[in-house]
Formats: C-alpha cells, sequence, structure tokens
C-alpha cells in the first residue's frame, strides 16, 4: 500500500537514529539492518514501504543464467514493484555474488521504485551510480548472482541484515543505514518522531550552553517543563 503522504513526509524528518530509539521504548530492538550501508545516490532520507525479495544459497540446477527467463526471477519481482516502494533484499549476507546489477537498477529507476536496501552486494558499481538509483548494500562484486545465490520469490516475510521484514513495513534508509518500522508501528513512530528531534535539538543547545547531563539527557520533569516552555514562545 502507498504510505500516507503525511506519515511519510514525518518519518522523513526523523532520523534512523531515534527511530530505533522510539521503537526501543516500545520493546522493539531489531530494527536495524546489519550490513546495507549507503553506497550509491544515498544523500537524502529517504522512507518507503518495503518490497521484500529472497534469495537462498546457490543450487546448481536452479541457479543458471537460464532461469533469469523465469518468470519466477528478479526480472519478474522489479515488474510488480510498486511506485514509491522500497525493494528489501535477503541475500543472507552473501558478498561474492552481486544481486543487481546496473540494467535491473535502470529498470527499477523507470518503474520509480524509491530505493534498493541488501545485505548482500551489487554488481557494475560504475553502472549503479549512473542510474541515479539509491542503494544501501553491503558492497559490490564482479560476479552474478547464480555464482553464489539463488532467487526464491517476493512479497513474502524475509530476514535482511538480522532483521525480520514484512510486506508494507516503512524502511527508512539514511547515513546511518537502513531501519525497518513495523506496519502496526508506524503512525506512532511517525507522531513521536519530529517532537523528538526537536527535543534532541534543544538538548544540544543547552549542553552547548554548559548545562550538565544528569537531568538533561535524558530529561527530567524540570527539564521538559523548561524545552516545552522554549518551545511555546517560539
Amino acid at each position: 500500500m502507498p504510505l500516507d503522504k503525511a506519515l511519510a513526509d514525518a518519518l522523513r524528518a526523523t532520523s534512523t537514529g531515534t527511530i530505533t530509539t522510539i521503537l526501543l521504548k516500545k520493546g522493539i530492538r531489531r530494527t536495524w539492518m546489519r550490513g546495507p550501508r549507503p553506497t550509491f545516490q544515498a544523500g537524502e532520507r529517504i522512507v518507503g514501504p518495503a518490497f521484500p525479495l529472497r534469495f537462498v544459497p546457490a543450487r546448481e540446477d536452479l541457479a543458471t543464467p537460464e532461469s533469469w527467463s523465469s518468470p519466477k526471477s528478479t526480472r519478474g519481482a522489479i515488474e510488480a514493484m510498486p511506485d514509491g516502494a522500497i525493494a528489501v533484499v535477503d541475500a543472507m549476507g552473501v558478498t561474492e555474488a552481486g544481486i543487481f546489477g546496473d540494467i535491473l537498477c535502470a529498470r527499477m529507476k523507470k518503474r520509480g521504485v524509491a530505493a534498493l536496501v541488501t545485505d548482500g552486494v551489487v554488481r557494475d558499481g560504475v553502472g549503479v551510480e549512473s542510474t541515479g538509483l539509491p542503494v544501501w548494500c553491503a558492497g559490490i562484486a564482479a560476479p552474478a548472482s547464480v555464482a553464489g545465490l539463488t532467487f526464491v520469490g517476493w512479497g513474502e516475510p524475509i530476514g535482511c541484515g538480522g532483521v525480520a521484514v514484512f510486506p508494507d513495513d516503512v524502511i527508512v534508509l539514511d547515513g546511518d543505514g537502513a531501519v525497518v518500522i513495523p506496519a502496526a508501528f508506524v503512525e506512532e513512530v511517525a507522531k513521536a518522531g519530529p517532537d523528538q528531534e526537536l527535543l534532541e535539538l534543544w538538548i544540544m543547545k543547552e549542553v552547548e550552553r554548559g548545562t550538565p547531563l544528569p537531568g538533561l539527557y535524558p530529561p527530567n520533569a524540570e527539564a521538559k517543563a523548561r524545552f516545552e516552555a522554549e518551545r511555546s514562545r517560539s
């Protein structure tokens, strides 16, 4: 489902670090993916619904160049990606086979896919950069996916970078990596995020003024009252 614009705007105003803290307070700990790093066209925070894809270890009778012509292939998956989605690919952390290259990334960009996230790697690095598709990945490798992986499908729950990702969970990407917001928590996080960012900006200003940390971070009742008073005057 498309993400509501107001929710998306609020999440774009919230760092992944803040999001992980908000979710931690709600008991959700495993939200930051290990492996994906901002690699291509990754200068802005990106928000979108997850479109999961999954690879398993290579099996010689299935992981062949001929498999690329199958309806159940990465090519078929790309044609099913909706506008604004973030493709999240479970590559099991394999780094010796590139899951996508420049042609597939170019097609994703053409279809309006917002970004690609994987705990694996891509190939054709220079070409991928030129497509303009934002990519968070674990690196670059020359071999094709079938050298180390078998593609098995899309649209079902996956694990990426040690985090469970379900269809329509929301992904937020920035310079600190990739974070998953479970679909049931999206509205709460979007509501709390911008306020938390304002509070932390105020705390930083207090630190610069020389205010000691105890009672300030995290803020006690007195600090919160001072923050609210200054906020109401601005």
